[in-house]
C-alpha cells in the first residue's frame, strides 16, 4: 500500500472542502454554521447527519458515524485510505509523489489495469449488441421476464453475438493481444477451433466489483444449449469466493440489512420492486470470503434463498458462515413460492416487506429444520432431539444469549424453561463448556468502574478544549498530553495541546487523518461533534473543569507511581512534582471571564 508523509496528505484534505465533496452523494440544508441532512449510514426520516465547515468534519448525531473527507470517502464509497487519497488528489488537481514500485509489481499493476479495461469494453459492446437488431431475442427475453428498460440499463444488461468469435474480433480491432485476451477469461484458445467467445449466443449480466469496476460476466443461453448458466472463470481481477452480484449497489442502501439471494434475477428483481439492499453469491456456495465482504459493510444478513430442498441446504451452510464473521442472520420465508422473483412477481413488493418483517432468526430456523430429522411422537425421539437443541444452544459463549434461546425454544416448543436449562447446564457441564459460577472476586467491578470513568473523563475535557479553546491557557499548566492515557485520546491530546500552544486555529480534520482505522476516526469525529449540555452557568463549567481536571491527575500520578522503578530518580522528582500541582489544583479558582 503507498505511504504518503502528512504533509500530503493534508494538502489533499484542505483542498477538498467537505462540504462540496459530501454534497455530491447527500442533499445538505444549512442550519445556523452547519449543514444537515439524512444520513447516507443509517436509514432515518429526520436528518441527524450534520458536516461542519469550521471543523471540515461529518457526524450523524443518530447512528454516530463521523470523520472528515477521507474517512466519508472510506465509508461511502468502501475505499482504502490510499484509494480515498487518490480520488481527492485526482478531484483537486494535487499531484501525489511517485511511489516507488518494482518491475515485477509495476507490470502486474499494468496488467490487472487492462484487464479491467478489456472488461469495460466487453460490457460496452454487449450493452450495444442488446439494443441493436441481433439482440431482439435476449431484449425479448428481458421483457418477458419484466425487467423495464430502466432496470436493464441499471444492471448494464447485454448480448453476446451467435458467431462464436465475434467478440475476439471486436476486441483485437481495439488492439488487445491474444495473450492478455485469454488472461480476461472472456476468449478461450486452442488448436484445433483457434480463439473463441467464452459467451456466445447469451444474455449477458455484466459482473461489477464493489467499486464499480466490470471484473466479471454471467451469461444466460438463448434457446437450447448447456450450460444454461455460464460464469466467467477466475482471473487476475476476479474471485468468486469475494465477489458479490449487487454489492455495488446494495452497499449504499440505508436499508439495516442485505437481503442475500441465490441468483442473478432474484438481485435485479428485487431492485427493480425497491429493495435496493439485494445481493448474491455467483454460481457457487456462501463463502468466508463473502461473509467477509459483507461484514465490511456492518449490516446484518437476511436469507432469501429459494424455498425448495436445495436452497434449505444452502441456508444451512450459509448461517454459520455468516455467525463466524460475527454477522447476525434471520432467514426470510416465500413459499408457497421459489424464489424471491417468483414471489415477487406473484405477490409484490408490500408482501415481500412483511415477510422481511416476519423473518424468522437463524437458529431458531436450523432447529425446525432439525426437528424434521426426529419422531416427535416418540418420547425416546423427542428426548434426543432436545438434547441435540441443548448442544446447540452451548455453541454460544455468553450465558445470557443461551439463557435467552432456551426461552425461546421453551415458549416454541411448550417445555419448560427450567427444565431446558437445567439440560443444557448438566450437559455443558459434562463437556466441560460451562462450569460452576464462582463469586467475583471483591474490587474487580469496582475497579473498571473507575476505568471507564476515567476514559469519559479524559473523553469530556477535550471535548471541551475544543468547544471553548479559552480553557486551555487556564489550565495548560497543571496538566499535559501526558496525562491522557486512555486509548486514542493520548494521541488526540498531544496534538491538540500542540497546536494550541502554536497558537493555531485548532484543525481537528488534521487529527482525525491521523488515524486509519474508520472505528477510531469516528471516536475521534464525537470529541469533536459532542455539545456538554447542562452547565449554562459559568460557575457550573469551572466547577466541572475542576474536578475532572483533578481526576485525570490523580489518575496520571497512580500510574506513574505503579509503574515506578525504585531507582529512577527523575520519576520519583516527577512524581513529587506532580503531588505539588495537584495541592495547587485543588486551591485553585478556574475563572473562565
Amino acid at each position: 500500500m503507498p505511504y504518503y508523509d502528512n504533509d500530503i496528505i493534508e494538502e489533499v484534505r484542505s483542498r477538498n472542502d467537505i462540504v462540496d465533496v459530501i454534497s455530491q452523494y447527500v442533499h445538505l440544508q444549512k442550519k445556523g454554521s452547519s449543514y444537515f441532512g439524512l444520513c447516507p449510514f443509517h436509514n432515518e426520516k429526520t436528518g441527524s447527519f450534520s458536516v461542519t465547515p469550521s471543523k471540515q468534519m461529518y457526524y450523524c448525531f443518530g447512528c454516530g458515524a463521523g470523520g472528515n473527507v477521507f474517512t466519508f470517502l472510506m465509508e461511502y464509497e468502501n475505499f482504502t485510505f490510499s484509494e480515498a487519497m487518490e480520488a481527492l488528489a485526482d478531484r483537486a488537481g494535487v499531484e501525489l509523489p511517485k511511489q516507488e514500485m518494482s518491475s515485477q509489481a509495476r507490470q502486474e499493476a499494468d496488467r490487472r489495469s487492462r484487464l479491467f479495461e478489456i472488461n469495460k469494453e466487453a460490457a460496452k459492446y454487449f450493452y450495444s449488441l442488446l439494443r441493436s437488431e441481433k439482440g431482439k431475442q435476449a431484449y425479448a427475453y428481458f421483457t418477458k421476464r419484466e425487467l423495464s428498460p430502466e432496470t436493464m440499463q441499471k444492471f448494464g444488461l447485454g448480448y453476446s453475438d451467435k458467431y462464436s468469435d465475434d467478440l475476439y474480433r471486436y476486441l483485437r480491432s481495439k488492439g488487445y493481444e491474444d495473450e492478455l485476451l485469454k488472461d480476461s477469461g472472456l476468449v478461450t484458445m486452442d488448436e484445433r477451433r483457434g480463439a473463441h467467445d467464452k459467451f456466445w449466443n447469451r444474455a449477458m449480466f455484466p459482473i461489477m466489483d464493489a467499486n464499480n469496476k466490470v471484473v466479471a460476466f454471467g451469461g444466460r443461453v438463448m434457446g437450447d444449449g448447456e450450460p444454461k448458466y455460464l460464469n466467467s472463470p477466475e482471473t487476475m481481477i476476479f474471485n468468486k469466493s469475494r465477489t458479490l452480484y449487487g454489492l455495488h449497489l446494495a452497499r449504499r442502501t440505508k436499508m439495516p440489512q442485505f437481503i442475500l439471494c441465490e441468483g442473478y434475477m432474484d438481485v435485479i428483481a428485487l431492485h427493480q420492486a425497491g429493495f435496493d439492499n439485494a445481493i448474491a453469491s455467483l454460481g457457487t456456495a456462501l463463502t468466508s470470503g463473502h461473509a467477509n465482504m459483507i461484514k465490511r459493510y456492518g449490516k446484518d444478513v437476511y436469507l432469501s434463498y429459494d424455498s425448495d430442498g436445495a436452497g434449505t441446504k444452502a441456508a444451512l451452510r450459509a448461517i454459520p458462515i455468516l455467525k463466524e464473521a460475527g454477522i447476525t442472520c434471520k432467514v426470510i420465508n416465500m413459499k408457497p413460492y421459489k424464489d424471491p422473483d417468483e414471489f415477487i412477481k406473484a405477490l409484490g413488493a408490500e408482501e415481500y416487506q412483511r415477510r422481511i418483517d416476519e423473518a424468522e432468526n437463524s437458529f431458531m430456523f436450523t432447529i425446525r429444520i432439525l426437528e424434521q430429522d426426529y419422531d416427535m411422537s416418540d418420547p425416546e425421539s423427542k428426548t434426543a432431539f432436545y438434547q441435540e437443541v441443548a448442544r446447540r444452544i452451548l455453541e454460544f459463549p455468553e450465558e445470557l444469549e443461551r439463557n435467552n434461546y432456551i426461552e425461546a425454544i421453551a415458549s416454541h416448543y411448550q417445555v419448560g424453561f427450567e427444565q431446558m436449562r437445567q439440560m443444557v447446564h448438566h450437559l455443558g457441564t459434562k463437556v466441560g463448556i460451562v462450569s460452576e459460577r464462582q463469586p467475583l472476586k471483591s474490587g474487580i467491578q469496582k475497579k473498571r468502574t473507575r476505568e471507564d470513568g476515567m476514559m469519559q473523563s479524559q473523553r469530556l475535557l477535550l471535548t471541551w478544549l475544543v468547544e471553548r479553546p479559552e480553557i486551555y491557557p487556564k489550565i495548560a499548566a497543571y496538566i499535559e498530553p501526558a496525562d491522557f492515557t486512555e486509548g486514542i485520546y493520548a494521541t488526540v491530546a498531544q496534538e491538540l495541546f500542540a497546536q494550541f500552544a502554536a497558537g493555531e486555529a485548532l484543525n481537528p480534520a488534521r487529527i482525525v487523518s491521523m488515524f486509519s482505522q474508520e472505528d477510531e476516526q469516528r471516536q475521534v469525529a464525537e470529541i469533536f461533534n459532542t455539545s456538554v449540555d447542562g452547565m449554562e452557568r459559568e460557575a457550573d463549567w469551572e466547577k466541572a473543569i475542576k474536578e475532572t481536571l483533578i481526576r485525570i491527575k490523580q489518575s496520571s500520578m497512580e500510574r506513574k507511581r505503579q509503574n515506578l522503578d525504585a531507582t529512577d530518580m527523575d520519576g520519583l522528582k516527577q512524581i513529587i512534582e506532580d503531588k505539588r500541582r495537584l495541592q495547587e489544583m485543588e486551591k485553585l479558582h478556574i475563572s473562565l471571564n
